[in-house]
């Protein structure tokens, strides 16, 4: 699944390839409706997992350790790779463009054109900022929901739906200029406050964390793959029609991520095989992470060029076709490469202290032992 939501990412932003425009209109905006789909789907994910595998024994230290290690070399390689390019396509590295990517503090400054301030780098990692909060804040927030009874998880499930489904309305009050690039509907402002803020994605996470509660206490109800799936479709059919921010942010797709990721999970307890759970589909979620970090920068300098594009795709249909087949192969050589060389020996090696061997027994006291 995670893969699934990776890929519908990258489609997302290759869409000025599929339409031949930047800010298409319906029907095309289902599209560009799967990129806030895919980040709001791994913002529940994160807590819904973080949850599932809890080790109660585990220390908030040695967490954020696995986490560190597991997030930020991919995102260092790319940044690296990102700045070698706009060296090469003579794009200017200035501080702005710069710093607040290194350490992913890109979601918390409002009034940044990813296009524009962050223009030539690889701003999907503003994600990664929003995650590092999620983090840093479950050790806590994993003590303090652990302590809600059974019975009450779904009422505040409820209400933290409710309360990011207030938000698009919320950032109503924030200036209504000046517009983002994407959608000339929504301000900046607005924008980022529904969209990258990290205190307020932490809804989504808090959400997954809930979710998976529900499920391990066994308040789940039960509800198949099949209906949750035909739910999330529609949820996303839905939040492609809403207008400006709305269409960033949905508290019903929310729920019907939320949905999923426990039918799913239930499935997986009971053995089910699910069109999920197959070795391929499996090996692909375990590479979606660097799917994620690599696409936006085969996007911006590979085959669709997007680093030059002028706003208009003058491309013929083949032609663009053949530059969409080329960016999704371009992106899978080099996901995996940078899973297998780079993600998995920094969590293999890193991600744990080092534990000391037990001390060798002198001969004397291993007779001794044997003895005994």
């Amino acid at each position: 699944m995670r893969f699934v939501a990776a890929f519908a990412v990258m489609i997302s932003h290759l869409v000025s390839q599929i339409t031949g425009r930047f800010a298409p209109d319906p029907p095309f905006r289902v599209i560009t409706t799967l990129g806030p789909v895919g980040v709001t789907f791994f913002f529940v994910l994160s807590g819904f997992i973080l949850t599932w595998v809890a080790d109660p024994n585990d220390t908030a230290w040695l967490f954020w350790r696995r986490r560190l290690v597991k997030l930020y070399p991919n995102h260092l390689v790319t940044f690296v790779a990102a700045r070698i390019a706009m060296i090469a396509v003579g794009v200017p590295i200035v501080a702005i463009n710069t710093f607040p990517a290194l350490f992913l503090v890109e979601p918390w400054i409002p009034l940044l054109d990813p296009h524009g301030g962050f223009r030539g780098s690889n701003s999907v990692s503003w994600s990664l900022g929003c995650e590092l909060l999620f983090y840093l804040c479950f050790p806590w927030l994993i003590h303090w929901i652990a302590r809600i009874r059974p019975e009450r998880l779904w009422w505040w499930a409820g209400g933290v739906l409710a309360a990011s489904t207030a938000v698009p309305f919320v950032s109503h009050l924030l200036p209504t200029g000046p517009y983002t690039a994407w959608d000339p509907t929504s301000s900046e402002w607005q924008s980022w406050f529904t969209y990258q803020l990290p205190p307020l994605r932490m809804l989504e996470f808090v959400l997954g964390i809930l979710t998976a509660r529900i499920v391990i206490t066994g308040k789940w109800i039960r509800v198949g793959l099949l209906p949750t799936s035909v739910l999330a479709i529609a949820a996303i059919f839905i939040q492609s029609y809403l207008p400006n921010v709305f269409h960033l942010r949905s508290g019903l797709t929310m729920l019907a991520i939320a949905l999923l990721l426990s039918a799913a999970a239930t499935a997986d307890t009971r053995a089910q095989r699910t069109p999920f759970s197959g070795r391929i589909m499996v090996y692909l979620g375990e590479i979606s992470f660097a799917i994620y970090m690599v696409h936006y920068l085969v996007i911006l300098y590979g085959p669709v060029d997007l680093i030059h594009a002028t706003g208009v795709v003058t491309d013929s249909v083949p032609t663009r076709l053949l530059n969409i087949f080329l960016t999704i192969v371009i992106t899978m050589v080099l996901s995996m490469g940078l899973y297998h060389l780079v993600e998995k020996p920094m969590v293999r090696r890193f991600s744990r202290p080092k534990t000391k061997p037990d001390p060798q027994p002198d001969r004397e006291s291993a007779v001794s032992n044997l003895i005994t």
